[in-house]
This record gives C-alpha cells, structure tokens and sequence, in this order.
C-alpha cells in the first residue's frame, strides 16, 4: 500500500515539496487518501464541512493513512434561486467532475473521501469517482433540522411558498420575515426531500456510503461519528482494492432508482443517475427502466415538499437502511450488492423501521408506484419528469390552455400580476441545457402558483428543471428543448395540452399537420451568452441522456 512517492531516488524531486509542507518520513511512506472538501462560506449546507473533514482525517490516521485535504468549488441553488447565478448550477457539475479527476489523479492519491452536501456537488463527485476509479467513499455535512414557525416544522420550500403568499396579498410583511428568520435554523443540507439530501440518500442506495449518510442531521455529534468511520472505511477499501467500478454496477443503479421511487426523491435525481451511470459504464440506465422500476415500486415516504415530514423523522424511524429492508423483504432490489462496507443484506439485516407513518410499509404504501414518473407524448418525444407524489390527484390528469413565455422571468412577472387563472398549464421554454444555457430550476414559479392558491389548479411545464422543493402539477425537463427545435418551442397560446401522469403522457392538442407546418417555420431564440456558459451550450447534451458532455 505504499504510495509512488516512496519509491527510492526517482522521486526524491517530488518528496522534497512533500517536505515544503512539512511532513515526515513516516507520513510520505503511508498510503496518501485525498479527501475532497466541499467546504464554502457562502452555502449553508457546506459551512461546517472543515470539521466533517477534519473527522474523516482523524479516521484515515487512526487506520495508518495520510490525510490530504483539497478543495472542491459548489453553488447553493436556494441562493442563485430566481436569477442568472442559476444558470452556472448545473453547468458546475461538470466542472467539480472535471476537477476532482485533476486533483486526485495529478497528486497521485491511492483513496479518496469524498465531502459535499448540496445539490450539484454531490452528482458530481460521484462522476469523478467513477471516472478516477480508486478507491473511493461518501460522506455528507447533513441535512438541517426544520424551522419552526406557530409551531409548526418549516423548510426552504415553505419559504418560497410563503412570498408567493405575500405577492397575492395573503400574508404580511411582518409574517413573511417572520419565515424568513426561522425557516432554516441550522447549517446542512435544505431539510426536506430536496435535491441535496435526495442525493445522499442515494448515495446509501448506490453502496458508496454508510448508512446514515442521507439522514443523519448536519448538528449531531453522530454526524461527526459518521465522518470518522468514513475516513476509516477508506483505507479498508483501499486495503481490499475495492473501487468505484466494483460497486456503481447496474445492480446498484437499479436498487438506487428503487429507493429513488420508495423515497419520493427530486426529479433531478434522473438527471444526476443518467449522469453517474454514464461515468460508470452502465449503459442500461435509462428513462425507460426509470419508468418500469416506478410501476413496481411503492412510494413509502412522502417527506416535504410532498408531505409534513422531514429528514431528521426519517432518520428517526431507520432511515434508508430501514426503507430498503422493505424493500428487500418484498424482492424489489437485490441484497446481494456489494457497498463499501460489504454486502447489503448484511448491512441491513437488523434495520428496523421505527415509524410505520414516516415509513410505509410495502403492504401498506402511499402509493403502489413510486414518486417520480416519466412522461412522453408528442410534446416530450425524448420524456420528461414529474415528482408524481408532490401532485395533489385532482392534477395527476389534467387538460388545459397554454400560457408560454420565453423566460422564467417573464412567467413569473405573468404569476404575480394575477395573469395565470385557475385550469392554465403555464409553459416556460428556452430554459433547458442549451437553451437557458444551464437548465435553471423553477422553484421561484412553482412556489408562486403554489402560494397565490393555484397548486391544486394549475400544471407548469418546461424544458428547465425543478428544485427538490418543488411541488405540484410541475413537469421538467422536456425534451427535446425549444433550443433544440422541440415541440415546446411551437406552443402557442390557448393551445389544449393533455397531461395524464397516471398514464404517463404528455401531449398537445393540436393536428399533427399543424404541428408539422408550425415546425418548418420555427427558429429557435438563442440567448446571447459569454465565458463559460458559451462553452457549456456548445458541449452539452439533452436533459435525456443527463445534461452531460458529449463524448
């Protein structure tokens, strides 16, 4: 296990910088474990991940390995929420993939751990460890634990929720900034099924961190615990040369979109599992198997957004170990995977569910399908994504006229003004991967409908993406996008368009020789853009096969 740098007089050059930064004979002769620190003053989630960091060293050390610290850059969605810094959200991606490869194969680390929290950050490192392949582990900051406001629990959807409200002359000021102080209380990760904690979770599912990983609160000394037992798991994955390749197999994908369906996770999660399954050479990852493994999956959690629970009460009654022992008892996912602390069956055998209500037995579930669903129809030839559990059922089928706009910007200036009436399907187009560039979420929207009382009234569709947060008749993600010439891009005002999640389709009500004439006149705006988003548009793909580079 010795690392290249102790290899005699060849690299005496190189152990002379080693030295630079004081280290010792003993320490350049130890297995050298990169640990990747998402850590960041600026995002909530990440704050305190120096300290998660400094655990997870403390366990590399105490197993007879070398820590190294190195850093990894992040954006927090909530904070570019509703403006351009949105844009470069999950264009960041790509680059943290690209910049974990760098730093750990230019230093020539033997193991990595990897330490983020938040939305893009985590897709991303699981990209980069499956690209670099050494041995490799998760570990997350934690989720926040939830506001409280009138004593009642509080995230960061309800707080955009709550300015929708204040915009329709529901609530006060003084109300609304009564929210806004106590709506996030704690650092970690936004506490509902959102994105980030979506993906640790998953990352549970996927083997390639302990359980605990998706659940357990950033503010618990068990959280810190956690980080040390990661930082010891590192150096016995390196010690059984156990890698990336060895766990993220097609098996793994398909346990992780099962517990994806049972959770009720965030429509980004398709996006980021196409992604990661691509850097993993698992070709069989698909929006078609997506679809299947939803028709067999219950929804067993319905956590905030789409229900009054949160993180920390499914951390209380098992967590994710607990939800796949359901699921492994009724055959929907193969205990036989390997993860990074060996079998699954064996990591989950004694897991208990604590909380029948947070988490529904198979026999009992919120629904017989799971949370996400993929819709298609002549609208979305290549699909698009619904969180099928945040959608109050007088929305799973609905037909409506369209209202489209160009922009986020322009919808919600349309949202606030009172424009958008009770059976519209809002349509927001040029917001995808090419077309925004960066295929901004639409949070911001979907809270405002959703506050001014039109949840339950009125679907919004886009060739953007959503938050976590989002709920409602919110579907993302179409493809192909107006950018690319999609069918989103011809919709006209008033058009009827037919959405039915239960029979997952997606279509417009207009003659297929209209739709064909509209087509051959059709030029698709392209958004002036400079710098790296002008990159990002001319090397991204679509949203169907993950926003990723092209090859």
């Amino acid at each position: 296990m010795n690392n290249i740098f102790s290899n005699g007089t060849d690299m005496s050059s190189q152990r002379s910088l080693l030295r630079a930064l004081g280290w010792t004979d003993d320490e350049i002769s130890k297995p050298l474990v990169g640990i990747i620190c998402a850590q960041s003053d600026i995002i909530p989630g990440h704050t305190h991940l120096s300290e998660i960091a400094k655990a997870a060293s403390e366990g590399v050390i105490a197993a007879g390995g070398k820590p190294v610290i190195v850093p990894s850059i992040g954006v927090c969605d909530g904070i570019a929420m509703g403006h351009d810094g949105m844009r470069y959200s999950l264009p960041s991606r790509e680059i943290i993939a690209d910049s974990a490869e760098i730093l750990l194969r230019a230093h020539g680390f033997q193991a990595a751990i990897f330490i983020g929290n938040c939305d893009k950050i985590i897709p991303g490192m699981l990209m980069a460890a499956a690209r670099v392949n050494i041995p490799s582990v998760f570990v997350s900051g934690g989720p926040m634990l939830a506001g409280r406001i009138h004593g009642k629990k509080t995230s960061l959807s309800t707080m955009f929720e709550e300015v929708g409200a204040y915009n329709a002359g529901k609530i006060s000021a003084e109300e609304l900034k009564n929210y806004e102080c106590n709506a996030c209380p704690t650092c970690g990760s936004c506490s509902g099924m959102f994105t980030a904690n979506s993906l640790n979770c998953l990352c549970e599912a996927l083997g390639m961190a302990l359980p605990g990983n998706g659940t357990v609160p950033a503010v618990y000394s068990q959280r810190i615990a956690l980080a040390k037992e990661t930082g010891k798991t590192a150096m016995q994955l390196l010690k059984n040369n156990v890698r990336p390749s060895d766990i993220l197999t097609a098996v793994a994908f398909k346990n992780a979109e099962a517990v994806d369906m049972a959770i009720g996770a965030s429509t980004n999660t398709i996006l980021h599992l196409l992604a990661i399954a691509g850097e993993a050479g698992v070709d069989d990852v698909t929006l078609d198997i997506m679809n299947s493994i939803s028709e067999k999956t219950p929804n067993l959690c319905r956590l905030a957004p789409a229900g009054e629970h949160y993180i920390e009460e499914l951390n209380e009654a098992g967590g994710i170990s607990a939800v796949m022992k359901e699921l492994s008892d009724a055959g929907l996912i193969d205990d036989n995977a390997l993860t990074v602390c060996g079998k699954l069956k064996d990591i989950i055998k004694n897991a208990k569910n604590y909380n029948t209500e947070i988490i529904r037995p198979v026999s009992s579930p919120y629904s017989k399908q799971g949370g996400l669903a993929v819709l298609k129809g002549n609208l979305a030839k290549e699909g698009c994504v619904v969180k099928k559990s945040a959608v109050a059922p007088e929305m799973l089928v609905h037909s409506g006229p369209a209202k489209c706009f160009d922009s986020e910007e322009a919808a919600m200036h349309a949202i606030s003004s009172g424009k958008i009436i009770k059976g519209d399907v809002v349509v927001i187009r040029y917001e995808g991967p090419v077309g925004g560039p960066g295929m901004r979420e639409m949070l911001t929207p979907t809270s405002a409908i959703v506050g001014a009382g039109l949840g339950s009234d009125v679907a919004l569709i886009t060739d953007g993406r959503f938050s976590g947060a989002t709920r409602g008749a919110a579907i993302g993600h179409i493809c192909p996008e107006a950018a690319a010439g999609g069918i989103i891009g011809i919709v006209k005002d008033g058009d009827i368009i037919d959405i039915d999640i239960n029979a997952c389709s997606i279509n417009l009500r207009v003659p297929e020789e209209e739709i064909n004439e509209r087509l051959k006149n059709f030029k698709p705006n392209i958004r002036p853009v400079n710098g790296y988003l002008s990159r990002y548009r001319n090397l991204v793909t679509s949203a169907a096969k993950g926003a990723v580079w092209k090859k």
